[in-house]
């Protein structure tokens, strides 16, 4: 189940830095405004890493918040893309969600497990 969860990860961050880097065009939109659109993927990057990388969460954690940073830079370069902080501060707080929920599921699983006879 860890190596699944681990795919779709890091296949879930390569979409989410080709639709922030790549063609404006190319990028799904859902009408969410694009605070809402960067909240639900990031989020969801979160968690994935959160489910995914659980022995060192401050590890994880870590580079989550470093590839956000990353690619929001990455848009100086990208033609038609602009890189803005307020981005990078919705892009942080909602992996940052991602994180904390993840962790909450594990305890939760973990806590669950131990319960059974």
């Amino acid at each position: 189940m860890t190596i699944i969860l681990r795919l779709f990860a890091w296949g879930l961050a390569a979409a989410i830095a080709f639709a922030t880097v790549g063609p404006a065009e190319r990028r799904p939109h859902l009408n969410l405004g694009q605070n809402g659109e960067h909240a639900l993927a990031f989020v969801l990057l979160g968690l994935a890493f959160g489910l995914a990388h659980t022995r060192n969460r401050s590890l994880t954690a870590t580079f989550v918040i470093v590839f956000t940073g990353l690619i929001e830079v990455l848009q100086f370069w990208a033609p038609g893309r602009h890189a803005r902080m307020s981005d990078f501060v919705v892009d942080a707080l909602a992996a940052s969600l991602g994180l904390v929920i993840a962790a909450a599921l594990d305890w939760k699983l973990r806590r669950a497990q131990r319960s059974l006879p």
